[in-house]
């Protein structure tokens, strides 16, 4: 008996130290980044293929560009598209130019903790920095609007952020997109867009229990979309 409570004993201890070691593990660093000149235009269109403005906006609901999007409500909790207007206080306008290009290609919050995969970065990994420049441009030209959204309400266990980094060890798989030889410019640019930027595998590909896509079922249609909506298939 005392050998099976000390058994048990020295278990939880070493899964407390374990929680403890990746609640302390670092996911990515944001260095410094001189920020190029944007495009505004192309930051606009950027803005709009990538999902921010159809993510971040509550159009149904008249809500101003950019304030804060529909909530998204899905098996792991309720996760509410937050304010991305240049406000400094609820908006990003008081983040750094290097913390936004943090955000978009590795999901990292300003203060290092992950956000959470509702956020499609790990499709935006392969934005150059003139890419997040321009992006940036555009962003600061939307008014600011001074209010915060809704908080998102997630359910435990996901509600512990740690948790995020062992998700992100598992199915964090940033796109990697490699021009096909042979294709013109036009099939290469969407090819860019189905696998980058648009995300498209992000609705139109299934997931698991944990949320991680399922490769085998790449673009072949989902029915795990928030508020119980499906996406077909879009394989040729």
């Amino acid at each position: 008996m005392r050998g099976l409570i000390r058994t048990a004993v020295a278990t939880g201890v070493l899964g407390l130290a374990a929680i403890s070691a990746i609640a302390r593990w670092p996911i990515a660093e944001t260095r410094d980044l001189p920020s190029p000149v944007g495009d505004t235009y192309r930051g606009a269109y950027l803005a709009r293929s990538a999902g921010c403005v159809a993510c971040h906006t509550d159009t149904a609901g008249g809500g101003a560009a950019l304030a804060g999007g529909k909530a998204l409500v899905t098996p792991f909790g309720t996760f509410v598209p937050p304010n991305i207007t240049p406000d400094p206080v609820h908006g990003i306008g008081g983040m750094t130019f290097a913390e936004f290009a943090a955000a978009l290609r590795q999901g990292v919050r300003p203060d290092g903790e992950a956000y959470y995969p509702a956020f499609p970065y790990e499709f935006y990994a392969d934005f150059s920095d003139q890419d997040i420049a321009d992006l940036w441009a555009a962003i600061r030209t939307v008014p600011a609007v001074a209010e915060p959204a809704a908080s998102n309400d997630v359910k435990f266990p996901f509600n512990m952020r740690w948790g995020l980094k062992l998700w992100r060890a598992a199915y964090m798989k940033p796109s990697e997109i490699a021009p096909v030889l042979g294709k013109s410019d036009a099939w290469i640019r969407g090819q860019e867009l189905v696998d980058g930027a648009a995300h498209c595998a992000a609705c139109h590909t299934g997931r698991n229990l944990f949320g991680g896509l399922k490769d085998s079922e790449a673009l072949a249609g989902s029915d795990s979309l928030p508020d119980g909506e499906t996406a077909p298939s879009i394989r040729a």
